[in-house]
């Protein structure tokens, strides 16, 4: 029996059941072929946001709820999690990109990029990371130049989510040569000249999400497609952050807790030594254990979640979520594979694909050791400092 949450109210789970419902029917009968194909449909974006899901928070001006309740976004994690996939990034859409739009752009920026961005035909990805530098935004080398009237940029990143797929991407980059973080935000789209996308890239897991590399070659942006001030990127970058790991921990543990609900039934019907395998000591007590740290956490997101809700969830407070979700959803992972056993190990069953689709939870979003190094600075140890 899971630990009560009371975090909830009664609106939460009314949009529980609709969006299990929307997720039973049109995400979770489409895994399979996605997984080959190894991207989504463009037509899953466009079904969700016709259901209201994509960027909840947007005022009803540009078509969206004016939900700004992260609790519902939360339910809708979980349910995909549950019956979609974890690999189907709307979240990364909603909640990562999303929010630099919401918090950044101006009115006009606003009109022209939201309504598309919430029925899904405009799908967002943002482009931080180069081969060089991943955690270390400070390091990148793609450029924009002021040109007058336009921005030359040049340059590439790797790894991005959505980049395939992606309609608008928010791009990090240096238009301050002297300033270490003298980074900006611009507004990529489509089909503009100079804007090319590599090859999607092939992973160990999440074949369901397509990562891509994006190159840009003397693209000339308009002047309008800077997103917020200039050399402001760096402490946008900062503010949305927060929320972004948190997001990443309500996956986690929302993956942690399938996979304890999937091998929990699977104890009870597989069989070694004439009786179910649940009813061994090893497994009662590795399940007992998982149990109580998946609780423990989930209270800690539930709380986490209420905070990001006031404005009052701090930097060290999402990287301690993050850590610990991701870092328990991989010990969780690796036990019930264990507990498969050899099954375990084949594709056919699902423990086997989500023990590899949740390896890049301790990675992205801030790898396990930024976490430790965020929240160590928080406790006063901050190397700069102490000298």
């Amino acid at each position: 029996m899971n630990f009560p949450r009371s975090h909830f109210e009664p609106e939460h789970e009314q949009f529980r059941d609709s969006a299990r419902r929307f997720y039973q029917r049109e995400i979770g009968p489409h895994v399979e072929r996605w997984r080959e194909q190894g991207c989504v449909d463009r037509d899953a974006f466009l079904k969700a946001g016709a259901q209201g899901y994509l960027l909840m928070w947007a005022e009803e001006e540009y078509g969206g709820l004016g939900l700004r309740d992260l609790r519902f976004e939360q339910v809708l994690v979980e349910e995909n999690v549950r019956h979609g996939d974890i690999g189907f990034f709307q979240g990364t859409h909603s909640m990562l990109v999303g929010p630099y739009l919401d918090k950044f752009a101006t009115s006009t920026q606003k009109h022209r990029y939201l309504p598309g961005a919430i029925s899904g035909e405009t799908i967002l990805a943002i482009a931080m990371t180069e081969s060089n530098a991943g955690s270390d935004l400070a390091g990148m080398k793609t450029r924009a130049e002021d040109k007058g009237d336009h921005w030359l940029l040049n340059g590439s990143k790797t790894y991005i989510s959505n980049g395939i797929l992606a309609d608008l991407v928010v791009v990090a980059a240096r238009t301050n040569q002297q300033n270490r973080h003298g980074i900006s935000l611009f507004l990529v789209e489509r089909g503009m000249p100079g804007f090319e996308r590599g090859r999607k890239l092939k992973k160990m897991g999440l074949h369901v999400q397509d990562t891509a590399e994006l190159f840009f070659d003397n693209l000339k942006l308009p002047k309008e497609n800077l997103l917020g001030e200039l050399d402001q990127g760096f402490s946008y970058l900062a503010q949305c952050l927060a929320v972004e790991r948190l997001m990443s921990a309500i996956t986690s543990i929302a993956h942690a807790q399938v996979a304890f609900d999937i091998t929990l039934e699977f104890v009870k019907e597989r069989r070694a030594f004439g009786k179910p395998i649940g009813a061994l000591q090893n497994t009662r007590f590795t399940l007992a254990k998982l149990r109580a740290q998946i609780d423990a956490l989930q209270s800690y997101v539930d709380q986490a979640v209420l905070l990001a809700n006031e404005g009052q969830l701090s930097a060290e407070a999402a990287s301690a979520a993050k850590l610990l979700t991701s870092e328990l959803e991989g010990q969780v992972m690796d036990a019930c594979v264990q507990l498969y056993g050899g099954a375990g190990y084949m594709d056919e069953y699902r423990i086997s694909r989500m023990y590899t689709d949740a390896r890049i939870s301790r990675i992205y979003a801030g790898a396990s050791e930024i976490m430790k190094e965020i929240i160590g600075r928080g406790l006063g140890l901050d190397p700069r400092q102490l000298g």
